[in-house]
């Protein structure tokens, strides 16, 4: 069965009379949390926009625009999703680790750190796993070699893994689908993750399965958003999440089984580009301060670190007045950006800075400071307060009321939430219990 056609009954979207959090009758709940890349929660306002399968699940279930947190990038987000907490509590700040290379440039970021050093605060997987349920991932970050999932199809699926080779053992792969997998375009690659994570509901029925694509995020940095390209890649993301409820149905589980769907940041589009090493190399700066670009925002490094006093003054000088910067923040503004002060993480530089809209930040040093782009591209990375990186919010399934309001959600209140639905709690997380009943 398919959304083509109203959901039966018992089914995904039953309304249910008992209470939210109470143990399924018919085994033990099941939470799916799906992040589908860059989806910006402006774009549910489009009535045009064809997403058949979300556009159920609302109307079953409930959405709602989400904060994200500083930085809006991709695994500090995810991060913050699974913990319940900020990247100054769990050291996420890139897309991968931040690490001081002792060299030139002095940074570099590193996704390839097992999650038992990246990670720096609990996340629900560890308190689900440690409590006796099954977890697993598709394609989710800052999660390498987790000692606490069962079941891993990773970002970079190789016939190495166990869950791949299983796959392919039992005809749902092919040797030749993960033949140099990380290089394949992301429309194959998204399509795959979706093979996966429809063959662990069918075949594993975890208890917890986080599942993440990114075909859209893909497509909007290369054109931008709100275009074809991107309503193109919404409407297959559409359909992938449709084989995920179809698998469920499937596999007997609809009846308690809650979907949470969300993302980890909006989008906008930029026409410019800004090169703060370029203006740094002008000010005859560039061999003691470095700037990280993280698209609307870009972290500065000084090197070495205990010159940052006397850099800081000089770096804001070379900077003040650059066309399309509109902040540079210091230490002193980290706290209510939740971000962490460099004397006590060195994986953060001791400015920030903040493109203007139309602007995204370029870690090139050569040619003119600020220039046009030669096609409209997209970004993120611009500060959590701007509403168009607000992500999106979908509940439906097990334990969600129809029609339910909730206003603007954080995503550090989704692990409390999964937690809850689980029978679960995590302490450690700063969100809140979302009232979905």
């Amino acid at each position: 069965m398919t959304l083509h056609r109203p959901l039966s009954i018992p089914g995904l979207l039953l309304l249910l009379t008992a209470s939210v959090f109470c143990q399924s009758p018919n085994g033990r709940n099941k939470v799916i949390l799906i992040s589908l890349d860059g989806f910006p929660s402006y774009t549910l306002k489009d009535p045009k926009l064809p997403i058949p399968t979300l556009r159920k699940l609302i109307a079953a279930g409930t959405s709602a625009p989400m904060l994200g947190i500083n930085p809006t990038v991709t695994w500090p987000n995810h991060t913050a999703m699974v913990t319940g907490v900020r990247a100054d509590e769990h050291g996420l700040l890139a897309n991968g680790t931040i690490k001081r290379t002792g060299t030139w440039p002095p940074v570099k970021v590193d996704p390839m750190v097992v999650k038992e050093q990246m990670v720096k605060a609990p996340t629900i997987y560890d308190v689900a796993h440690r409590a006796g349920r099954t977890t697993a991932h598709v394609d989710w970050v800052a999660i390498e070699k987790a000692p606490t999932i069962t079941w891993a199809f990773r970002e970079w699926a190789g016939l190495d893994g166990p869950l791949e080779q299983e796959m392919v053992k039992n005809g749902a792969l092919t040797a030749d689908d993960l033949e140099s997998f990380s290089r394949a375009n992301i429309v194959f690659r998204d399509q795959i993750w979706t093979k996966a994570g429809a063959y662990l509901i069918r075949k594993h029925q975890p208890d917890l399965l986080l599942f993440h694509l990114l075909t859209g995020d893909s497509e909007q940095h290369a054109y931008g958003p709100d275009t074809l390209a991107a309503r193109t890649a919404f409407a297959f993301l559409d359909s992938c999440v449709e084989k995920l409820v179809a698998a469920v149905e499937n596999a007997g589980m609809a009846d308690r089984t809650t979907f949470l769907i969300v993302s980890d940041h909006g989008f906008k589009a930029y026409t410019k580009q800004i090169k703060p090493n370029a203006a740094l190399k002008a000010a005859g700066l560039d061999k003691q301060v470095f700037v990280l670009p993280e698209g609307g925002t870009a972290f500065v490094y000084m090197e070495p670190i205990s010159d940052a006093a006397k850099l800081v003054p000089l770096v804001r000088k070379a900077l003040e007045g650059v066309e399309g910067i509109d902040r540079i923040a210091g230490v002193e503004d980290y706290p209510a950006l939740g971000l962490p002060n460099p004397d006590k993480d060195p994986q953060f530089g001791h400015l920030l800075l903040a493109a203007k809209d139309g602007y995204s930040f370029s870690g090139a040093t050569g040619g003119p400071v600020t220039a046009e782009v030669p096609q409209q591209g997209g970004s993120h990375g611009y500060l959590a307060s701007e509403s168009d990186m607000n992500p999106v919010f979908i509940a439906s399934g097990y334990g969600v009321r129809k029609g339910v309001q909730l206003g603007t959600v954080s995503n550090i209140d989704i692990a409390p939430t999964i937690a809850k639905l689980l029978g679960l709690t995590i302490p450690s997380a700063k969100g809140k219990v979302l009232p979905l009943q």
